[in-house]
């Protein structure tokens, strides 16, 4: 059967359920500001402790990764995702879910070949390209204050 970029688009809508796109930005808007508002608290947990705003940066970054492992592992970061959609990809967090997920995922297949070579199917381009438009973005900055 042969059907035309047309015709599978009208195919295409009338299966595809309806999304009810209002509600899912709603969630995803108030699911990203908690995430955001955690993350907040802990940072001014980590001040009112002493920690230089550097330091509580840093602790914050830990905290929050550290969470969201902790919720992946236990299962409930993917009902927070569920009902939360984009708004848990806050970076810090779905980065540290992209890692955990397909580690926890294929711990079965052994140490090597399951948790540490899965642990960066997903976030594997992230850190190439992260890290190369860092080294980049370095380069220019270094580039920059020396020569302007």
């Amino acid at each position: 059967m042969k059907m035309t970029n047309e015709q599978y688009e009208a195919y295409v809508k009338t299966v595809s359920p309806a999304s009810p796109l209002g509600k899912n930005l709603i969630f995803a808007f108030l699911t990203g500001g908690a995430v955001c508002t955690v993350g907040e608290a802990l940072r001014q947990g980590f001040l009112s402790l002493g920690c230089t705003l550097r330091e509580a940066g840093a602790f914050t970054a830990v905290s929050l990764v550290f969470l969201s492992a902790l919720l992946t592992a236990f299962h409930l970061y993917d009902d927070i995702a569920r009902v939360g959609g984009a708004g848990t990809l806050v970076p810090i967090t779905g980065f540290a879910n992209a890692m955990v997920s397909p580690a926890i995922e294929y711990k079965s297949e052994g140490w090597v070949m399951g948790l540490a070579v899965k642990m960066f199917s997903i976030a594997g381009p992230v850190l190439v390209y992260g890290s190369a438009a860092a080294t980049l973005y370095g380069l220019i900055l270094w580039a920059w204050e020396k020569w302007a």
